[in-house]
């Protein structure tokens, strides 16, 4: 809980900042005076004012910030006196309202872009770094699946998919996660018997991501060696059969050579059944007896549960690129992401894709905590993940949201004028009604997901 905690409020504190400084420095630039950069809402905790007169504060609730500029409420009349005898100079253009349109609106829109250039610059250093990533080299595929329909086998090696050089794992199901959106047909590009062929892949359009993993009714899979106990579940049955963190498992019954699905698919398949389990223990061969749990899902359908956790050793490839690429890719990523994301909210107001894909706060700390605990590369992707999404997100034209400034200023530019007062007060009401909405929602799914 510590860690999911501190990796949290890390990531928002990173996050929220660099957003709040794009506001801050084109602010600044177009000499618009800043009176406070906060981090977090509510009362301040932490502040301290520069000698430009901005006041930096750490405010009580970490879930946003906000940048509060010099606006014509804020103005003293020319010629006023001060409390100590000062004749004020005009100070008309060191304020928010006074600006030329063009000018609030790049204010407005740093915030977002900054958002995305943090993204451009994590995913750069990642890939300048270079991280161990597992090789994509798949397991044998299920029988009757778009995989073994299009001649992959266990053992093939993927290289590239639609002529794009492909390097580890990851890299396969990010790229084909962006095509099961549509559905369609992907070139496979595999090493197989020394000789590299192509097969197509057919890709059924993805209906609904939170559904079954898209990649098992693919047929498609990372290929693994021997299952490897990584815990084992205090007072559940694989503990009172003997079995221990550490082990490897090397055959069941009559199984041998068994990955860690057929491993699972065993266990479920033999509720209140004996097991027989090989097991490697400190170069010693072992025989278990287990008998699996029954455990009834909510479809009706009983299960056998043994209380393991399981791992598995897996060739690894180190994934690295030169300067120059890894700000390509970086940026490259950052538009695939964003541009996924945006397709992914259409399929949501479409109603091809389900409302339980957002997520809120609890959810996001849980994947920051997950992550953290993967490895510094784990955390930073996730990082710059939320980042594209926190940018995308404010570019919504939604009242309330920077998007909804933007769409004021366009209607601005277009006629000349802003939008009458009471326009803006109906936007700024269904805005918030929308958020509120949303805020509700994500909520909602994030306690589902934690309860189910």
């Amino acid at each position: 809980m510590l860690v999911t905690l501190l990796s949290f409020f890390v990531a928002l504190g990173v996050l929220i900042t660099f957003h709040e400084l794009g506001h801050y420095w084109v602010a600044r630039l177009c000499g618009v005076r800043v009176l406070r950069f906060s981090v977090g809402f509510g009362r301040v905790l932490i502040k301290r004012v520069d000698r430009h007169g901005t006041e930096w504060a750490l405010s009580a609730i970490p879930l946003g910030g906000y940048v509060k500029m010099l606006d014509q409420d804020d103005l003293v009349p020319a010629g006023s006196q001060t409390s100590t005898g000062e004749v004020t100079a005009d100070p008309r253009g060191g304020s928010f309202q006074s600006q030329p349109v063009s000018r609030r609106f790049a204010i407005v829109a740093a915030g977002p872009l900054f958002n995305l250039i943090l993204a451009v610059f994590l995913y750069a250093c990642i890939n300048l770094i270079g991280t161990q990533e597992p090789e994509a080299i798949i397991a044998p595929p299920t029988a009757n699946s778009p995989a073994a329909r299009a001649g992959l086998q266990g053992g093939d090696k993927i290289v590239a998919i639609n002529q794009s050089s492909i390097a580890s794992w990851p890299q396969v199901r990010w790229e084909l996660l962006q095509m099961l959106a549509d559905g369609g047909e992907a070139q496979v590009t595999i090493e197989q018997g020394g000789a590299q062929l192509n097969r197509t892949l057919a890709l059924p359009s993805l209906a609904d991501p939170s559904q079954a993993d898209a990649f098992r009714d693919l047929g498609l899979s990372l290929a693994s060696g021997p299952p490897i106990v990584r815990s084992v579940v205090e007072g559940s049955v694989a503990q009172r059969a003997g079995i221990q963190s550490g082990d490897q498992i090397t055959g069941v019954d009559n199984l041998k050579n068994l990955d860690i699905s057929a491993l699972i698919q065993a266990i479920q398949q033999h509720a209140g059944q004996t097991l027989t389990i090989d097991i490697e223990r400190a170069g010693q061969n072992l025989k278990i007896s287990l008998i699996p749990s029954p455990h009834t899902l909510e479809n009706g359908q009983t299960v056998g549960r043994a209380g393991i956790q399981l791992g598995a050793k897996v060739s690894m490839v180190t994934v690295s690129y030169g300067p120059i690429d890894s700000l390509i890719n970086g940026l490259v990523k950052t538009f695939d992401t964003a541009w996924f994301s945006l397709r992914m909210m259409g399929r949501m107001i479409t109603g091809d894709v389900s409302l339980k894909n957002i997520s809120g706060p609890v959810t996001i700390a849980d994947y920051a905590g997950q992550s953290a605990k993967i490895g510094w590369a784990a955390y930073v992707a996730f990082l710059a993940l939320v980042s594209v999404s926190l940018g995308i997100l404010n570019l919504l034209p939604i009242p309330m949201l920077d998007g909804g400034h933007l769409m004021y200023y366009l209607i601005e530019m277009v006629r000349g004028k802003p939008p009458s007062v009471k326009t803006m007060e109906w936007g700024q009401r269904a805005g918030i009604s929308l958020l509120a909405g949303l805020m509700a929602l994500a909520f909602f799914n994030d306690f589902m997901r934690i309860f189910s």
